[in-house]
């Protein structure tokens, strides 16, 4: 993703996340805070979807719509804040493909978790991937700010720690 495709991925955002909107400034600041995160799904030159994601906390979750001015110094996870894809780019393996990337690249980066917030029913697909829902860790007031049924829920990655404790021994 670049400054560029930001206002297709607010049109795609509109279209596909109308119950949950953010600000344009929101989108920009996430992937100016971490552009390894942000990808766009483009297919025939046009843009079918997008991912934002980026170093968090796994006990929590940024509220909706929200700046974060910047990022944790020490996060304990990666956070998916957002996959979008438009009904055409659905129905294939897209979603999971997306996701497989985040958990390569978060563990790539030594993360031992992934976090986000389910939202609209979508905690089937996200279980399916190995995310589970974490109860009454994440602050009420932000997980509200999602609508009812919003679950914040997590996904250890196996591997992480081993590259961790690879590079202190490399190191020592």
């Amino acid at each position: 993703m670049t400054p560029s495709d930001l206002s297709a991925v607010v049109a795609i955002a509109d279209v596909v996340h109308p119950s949950y909107p953010e600000d344009a400034e929101v989108l920009a600041e996430r992937l100016r805070l971490y552009p390894h995160g942000c990808h766009v799904l483009a297919q025939g030159g046009a843009l079918d979807g997008y991912v934002i994601s980026h170093p968090w906390y796994d006990s929590g979750a940024p509220a909706l719509n929200s700046l974060l001015h910047r990022l944790p110094d020490v996060p304990s996870a990666f956070y998916i804040h957002d996959i979008a894809l438009l009904p055409a780019a659905r129905g294939g393996d897209a979603a999971s493909d997306i996701v497989v990337r985040l958990a390569d690249h978060a563990r790539a980066q030594g993360f031992a978790a992934m976090s986000l917030v389910a939202v609209g029913g979508s905690a089937g697909f996200w279980q399916k991937h190995g995310f589970a829902v974490v109860e009454g860790t994440a602050p009420a007031a932000k997980l509200a700010s999602y609508g009812g049924g919003a679950r914040l829920m997590t996904r250890r990655l196996a591997g992480a720690c081993i590259i961790f404790l690879s590079l202190l021994t490399f190191n020592s």
